[in-house]
């Protein structure tokens, strides 16, 4: 497993019809991405049912595609709207949209493009070297699979950010939708209320489509069509010569920094960003630049957000866990695509596996030839009238929700999951989780029924395996690592703030003159 697997899966998808899916799924998800406020999740959710009726690796690349362009196209707008179309989008709007002010908005788009392309190459060589762990998968059973749900539960701490007790509310809300229907194992009616629509529990699609699209679409209607900014002319495209040199050492510094942190289950994007950011401001000749348009602003941060969008699948890919939005409804559309994310997808489909490798850098391929004959095309969707945009995103969110089971119920299902997203969004809950719960709760519970059942009742066998000891030290860690962290996040605020203040004291008292002598004195 390795290289020569990746060279498998670019066999598969370059054939025509998957290159043209990539390429269809690279355009719509640049065209939704540039809708101001959308970033990758909302529009990734909203275009699942576009992927309905074809097979499971063409659904997926396509998917990918579209993850990928949205984020790209939440580049666009942070360059040339200052709206950052996800929080890890923020570093890029600081020399950005400088750039774009001087008229070199053009240069500032390719540059992104290429620190993106950079990203992602050194993410997929990454993936590669990381994959061959994934033949571990082969000693997972119920037990193991159980105590990789609840690992997975545990990290919802990860995404908690200072207040845990949202987070576990949200949790708690994720569980409940997803014990709607009927228990698999005991054969009881859970929240159904006799309806027989809920039999089969609520519809996934339903769900991520309400609970990102249409609380996007909530929360842009309140914030009405004169809250959107114009955007700037882009000007020249291609960038000078002395632009690529000073791009070349952020492009590997990002995609390094990217690639680590993606490692890491609930990385957030903007740290990660705003991390290469610094590094680069520190590390550089011309750190006067940064804040009125220094090229590196944008090559560092840019790199590091793709490397980390593609090894912050890799969780996903060999344990099933999602550490982002993004990756956690790509997690959701797996599984509608009959595919198991985790440990036993490299043994039961590696085919599918290593073709959705290989189309992650197939697809920043085909972004980087496509930037710059369509970034002019992407400033003329931006000029399309707000209320118009978000007409359109509705009727094809009530359409594509519509067409998986031809069920209006699944409609009020997808309005309902948009108000309690809405209702998430208004008090600062994190949506992540909820998502989390939604997919892990059914296999954290359908694996913990099997372990019982094969150990008779017996709980020793959570602990009956090297693999299993070995899940559940990581467990108890990631929970005391959770309960910990305000307090460490605390501590470290508050160092930061005492050596601020220390150091702004240094620089005033050195910049103090001191008292000249007095005539008497000289005297």
């Amino acid at each position: 497993m390795g290289f020569e697997d990746l060279i498998g899966g670019l066999i598969t998808v370059l054939t025509p019809e998957h290159l043209l899916f990539a390429l269809l799924g690279c355009v719509i998800g640049m065209l939704v991405g540039v809708l101001p406020g959308f970033g990758p999740a909302a529009a990734v959710s909203l275009l699942i049912p576009v992927t309905f009726g074809l097979d499971a690796t063409t659904a997926i690349i396509m998917l990918a595609a579209i993850l990928y362009g949205a984020a790209y196209g939440g580049t666009i707008t942070a360059v040339l709207l200052r709206i950052p179309g996800e929080a890890s989008s923020i570093a890029t709007t600081l020399d950005g949209y400088e750039m774009a002010k001087r008229g070199r908005g053009g240069p500032a788009l390719v540059i992104a493009a290429l620190a993106s392309f950079v990203g992602g190459l050194i993410g997929v060589i990454g993936f590669v070297l990381v994959a061959p762990f994934s033949r571990l998968a082969l000693e997972f059973g119920a037990p193991e699979l159980f105590l990789v749900s609840v690992l997975g539960m545990a990290l919802v701490a990860s995404f908690a950010g200072r207040d845990p007790a949202k987070a576990l509310l949200s949790v708690g809300v994720g569980l409940a939708i997803a014990s709607v229907g009927i228990d698999q194992g005991q054969g009881v009616q859970r929240f159904t209320f006799e309806m027989p629509e809920l039999f089969d529990g609520l519809g996934l699609v339903a769900i991520v489509m309400g609970v990102f699209g249409m609380s996007e679409v909530l929360s842009q209607a309140r914030g009405g069509k004169d809250g959107i900014r114009k955007p700037i002319k882009v000007g020249k495209l291609l960038p000078t010569g002395t632009d690529l040199r000073r791009s070349t050492g952020p492009f590997m510094r990002g995609s390094v920094i990217g690639f680590v942190m993606g490692l890491l289950p609930g990385s957030p994007g903007a740290a990660t960003s705003l991390a290469s950011y610094a590094l680069e401001k520190r590390i550089s000749r011309r750190g006067g630049e940064f804040g009125k348009g220094a090229v590196e602003g944008v090559a560092g941060p840019e790199a590091a957000n793709n490397a980390l969008a593609v090894s912050s699948m890799i969780p996903l890919f060999t344990l099933g866990i999602p550490t982002s939005a993004t990756v956690a409804i790509m997690a959701g559309a797996f599984t509608i695509n009959g595919l198991i994310p985790g440990p036993l997808l490299f043994r039961d489909n590696p085919e599918v596996a290593w073709a959705i490798i290989a189309s992650l850098l197939v697809g920043n391929v085909i972004l980087l030839i496509l930037n710059v004959p369509l970034a002019r095309v992407w400033i003329a969707v931006l000029k399309v009238p707000f209320h118009y945009l978000m007409a359109v995103i509705i009727a094809f969110m009530f359409l594509g929700t519509y067409s998986i089971n031809g069920s209006a119920f699944d409609i009020f299902v997808m309005l309902g999951a948009g108000v309690v997203g809405y209702l998430f969004h208004l008090f600062s809950v994190p949506l992540t989780p909820l998502v989390l719960a939604v997919i892990l709760g059914p296999m954290l519970e359908e694996n913990f029924q099997r372990s019982l059942a094969l150990s008779r009742g017996d709980y020793a066998v959570f602990l009956s395996s090297g693999i299993s000891v070995t899940l559940l030290i990581v467990i108890v860690i990631a929970i005391l690592f959770g309960a910990a962290r305000p307090l460490l996040s605390s501590l470290l605020a508050k160092r930061v703030k005492r050596a601020s203040a220390k150091r702004l004291a240094e620089e005033l008292e050195a910049q103090t003159p001191e008292p000249q002598p007095t005539a008497s004195t000289n005297r």
